[in-house]
């Protein structure tokens, strides 16, 4: 997770560096050279993820005129600390501490969580609200596109959800590999640990709009910015009225994914076919779109 860019750029470089003194951990070594079950495990995957697509930013920020940034999860640190909204320094503190307090959460109250495809977010919600009972819930957790959702809760809840979502027509109910039920009521002793975290944080107001998670909305002040944070773990990820808003917001502009994967670009091809993105994640991808950009 990149290594190359690293190797690059000095300015991604500096990035890694960075990450590495804030957290007085070696985060590049976990994310270069593994093992994988060390990388994967959520209080590193997280801050991995925040400074891949950090480090990217930083070699392109001067090609780049944003109208609004947006991230999926906790992708939202890094809309807020690529807008400097957020100081790098404490969005990869604020994010490893998220990732460890999902993970106590998680070990507290065992969760679950699968994706649904094929069918709209109402019928999951329905369906959801069928399979929840006085002591098992499971919510919609990731509203990712028209005809994808993200369910969350407890196993047994999720179960009875999926088998209620495949007879209500769902092409698939794919179980994942998760370590607690993230953006579900399970995660409220997590939300009040990270609610603290974030009264204590130094948020400082952009000049460009961030559009949060839990809202779908576009997010001018620091106030609404720290409350809708504290919102996000245990409110669905409304990314389909994320993508509305930035659609709405972009005019002719370019959708730029940073970091690791392209999910994010496929995702918005869901909601617009037209909108154009392109994804950037390794040093060839960054070198290509800013000669394209010269």
């Amino acid at each position: 997770m990149g290594k190359d860019l690293a190797a690059r750029f000095p300015r991604a470089r500096d990035v890694f560096q960075a990450a590495d003194e804030t957290l007085d951990v070696s985060l590049s070594r976990i994310m270069w050279e593994g093992p994988e079950e060390e990388l994967t495990l959520t209080h590193n995957a997280q801050p991995a993820i925040l400074v891949h697509t950090l480090a990217v930013h930083a070699v392109i920020r001067d090609a780049l005129e944003p109208v609004a940034a947006a991230g999926h999860s906790l992708g939202e640190y890094a809309a807020y600390a690529a807008l400097a909204w957020l100081a790098t320094g404490d969005a990869v503190r604020l994010v490893r501490r998220r990732g460890e307090l999902m993970l106590e959460a998680g070990k507290r109250r065992e969760g679950a969580m699968a994706a649904v495809i094929g069918l709209g977010p109402e019928q999951v919600e329905a369906m959801c609200r069928e399979a929840s009972d006085d002591g098992q819930v499971v919510v919609p957790a990731n509203l990712n596109t028209p005809d994808q959702v993200v369910i969350s809760g407890d196993p047994s809840a999720v179960e009875r959800a999926g088998a209620l979502l495949k007879e209500a027509g769902a092409k698939r109910v794919m179980p994942l590999k998760v370590s607690g039920a993230f953006h579900s009521p399970l995660m409220e002793p997590a939300g009040i640990g990270l609610r603290g975290e974030l009264d204590r944080a130094r948020l400082r107001e952009g000049t460009v709009p961030v559009i949060a998670n839990a809202s779908g909305t576009a997010v001018s002040d620091v106030a609404t910015a720290r409350r809708l944070l504290g919102e996000q773990l245990t409110a669905p990820v409304r990314w389909v009225e994320s993508m509305r808003t930035a659609l709405a917001m972009a005019g002719e502009a370019w959708f730029v994914e940073m970091g690791p994967g392209t999910v994010l670009a496929g995702l918005l091809k869901r909601v617009d076919r037209g909108a154009v993105s392109v994804s950037l994640g390794t040093a060839d991808e960054v070198e290509a779109f800013l000669e394209r950009g010269a």
